[in-house]
């Protein structure tokens, strides 16, 4: 499909939109013990994006997030993550991604750029999801977007792990990204 196919479903997202972080979550789930999923998100993060509906492979996306805001609802997960066996936030204190590329997919888009955690960069691709523009009660135009793509932890040096006593690990290697997002037009 060509980007003059595709364009007037997403010429109503063109503009630049700063992310909502009261009406957005950046949240992940991975695997404890082989058996249960743990979900968890980060509180602090800003973003920006720049659509451009006409051409979207000019479009370009950044998101800076505090890594100390990861939040899982556990406390003592929560310090664990945080510490030099993960995230190791003393000397990492923020993760970063930059776009570098934006594929058509239909009425979707594939986000392609550099998600940096823990000082080590890597190229990850997002599957994006546009939800809807419409007009807030407070006079904003808004618009949504569902993504989510998988990562390797131990791609970004992540490596911290237990061998469990039937096989297997406690913490799973692969992290399940999922973003709500929302975001008002600049």
């Amino acid at each position: 499909m060509t980007a003059t196919t595709v364009a007037p479903a997403l010429t109503e997202y063109s503009g630049t939109w700063n992310l909502d972080t009261a009406h957005s979550r950046l949240g992940f789930r991975a695997k404890h013990a082989m058996v249960a999923t743990v979900r968890g998100q980060f509180d602090d993060f800003t973003g920006t994006l720049f659509l451009d509906g006409t051409e979207p492979t000019r479009s370009t996306a950044t998101v800076e997030i505090q890594a100390g805001s990861f939040s899982s609802g556990s406390a003592d997960r929560d310090a664990h993550v945080k510490s030099a066996d993960f995230l190791d936030v003393d000397n990492f204190p923020t993760l970063s991604f930059a776009s570098t590329e934006v594929r058509l997919d239909g009425d979707q888009f594939v986000l392609v750029g550099d998600l940096t955690i823990r000082g080590t960069t890597r190229r990850v691709e997002i599957d994006v999801e546009p939800t809807g523009v419409t007009v807030d009660p407070f006079g904003s135009t808004r618009a949504g977007f569902e993504g989510s793509t998988t990562i390797s932890r131990k791609d970004f040096g992540l490596t911290w792990n237990v061998a469990l006593e039937a096989g297997g690990v406690l913490v799973s290697d692969k992290i399940h990204i999922d973003l709500d997002i929302s975001a008002v037009q600049a």
